[in-house]
């Protein structure tokens, strides 16, 4: 199953490019998504969601306003749990997500993983 960063970056100092690098260390199957072409660590940044493919967690990104174009995406694939890093929570998003049984988290997959949270 795949862990998907939402909002990659094929900049270093990125957030979404340190979990995907952490999460790919850790023997995740790690699925970036993101606007700007690029690869992190050799992994290719899609710019497509993956309509059919099995996810087991969504790694949020991207604003509150940037998550709209998601939306329907993810809800039509819903995933087993979504984290919301912060700067990303969403409640209204959240609640929907929460309603249809996906597990939301609000916390950071940096410091999940480093603790064994993850």
């Amino acid at each position: 199953m795949l862990h998907l960063v939402l909002g990659a970056s094929p900049k270093e100092r990125r957030y979404s490019y340190k979990a995907t690098e952490i999460l790919s260390q850790n023997g995740y199957n790690v699925y970036p998504v993101g606007i700007r072409k690029g690869d992190i660590l050799g992994l290719e940044i899609n710019q497509e969601f993956p309509i059919d493919k099995k996810i087991d967690t969504i790694a949020m990104y991207l604003s509150a306003e940037n998550q709209e174009k998601y939306k329907e995406l993810i809800f039509n694939n819903l995933p087993r749990r979504v984290i919301f890093n912060p700067g990303t929570y969403n409640p209204p998003f959240q609640k929907d997500l929460t309603d249809k049984g996906v597990e939301v988290v609000n916390d950071c997959v940096l410091l999940m993983v480093q603790g064994q949270r993850y």
